[in-house]
């Protein structure tokens, strides 16, 4: 008796203090969940961030709602219907798309409260669905952010617009330098540019040689072209 006795206040002493110590610093996690659809389309809004302006998320899904369909009609009837977007304080960048989700941090619309159309380049992203093209990756960000350009609902109020040109850049600088240099071609070289380069891209079928076949130049005879009457 006296054994088992010993043996009992021992398993009390070692099990009581881990008991309360876990329950010490178990902590809640916030997370809110919301599923919206609208003529067809589906977004599934998670928000982890228990400070997110609500204000901020509504602008999210309103603008999602605003871009994705159009540019689904326009450049991949075959995009997904259903997508997700993440508001996680964990992640560190602006903004990541990989396959239907998009990741926002939500410290960067804290500060830039305004700059919606992030919503409008990561989702095109989706609708690129690039997957192993060959294709580069400056073609890739500079067709995102020319349908930022076209389709953006607050560029101007989020403080964003294609650059001036300068002897610096050169047409893969990516994302906003090439989306400018995008919106000269289409503007002065084949109205249907970017509908063909990404059908290219996506259909894995991207080489050099389709330059010459939709503009009539190389990459870089384009460039110079552009930089003597850079205009759009």
């Amino acid at each position: 008796m006296k054994t088992s006795f010993i043996k009992l206040i021992l398993l009390f002493l070692l099990v009581i203090p881990f008991s309360v110590f876990s329950q010490s610093n178990t902590k809640t996690t916030y997370f809110e969940k919301d599923s919206i659809t609208q003529k067809g389309f589906t977004l599934i809004y998670i928000n982890k961030s228990e400070s997110f302006d609500p204000a901020v998320g509504q602008k999210l899904k309103d603008t999602f709602f605003t871009v994705y369909p159009p540019m689904v009609k326009n450049y991949n009837k075959k995009s997904v219907r259903e997508v997700t977007f993440v508001i996680d304080p964990a992640y560190d960048g602006v903004a990541a798309t990989s396959a239907d989700r998009v990741v926002y941090n939500p410290d960067w619309f804290r500060r830039n409260p305004n700059d919606i159309d992030v919503v409008t380049h990561e989702v095109m992203h989706i609708v690129q669905a690039y997957g192993q093209t060959p294709g580069p990756w400056w073609v890739t960000e500079g067709i995102a952010d020319y349908v930022r350009y076209k389709y953006g609902v607050a560029n101007e109020a989020g403080n964003w617009s294609l650059p001036e040109v300068n002897e610096k850049q050169n047409y893969d600088n990516s994302y906003r330098v090439t989306a400018r240099f995008f919106a000269w071609i289409v503007k002065n070289k084949n109205k249907k540019f970017i509908e063909k380069m990404d059908k290219a891209m996506r259909s894995h079928q991207y080489t050099e040689d389709i330059w010459v076949k939709l503009t009539g130049k190389n990459p870089a005879e384009l460039w110079m072209e552009y930089l003597a009457n850079p205009e759009i």
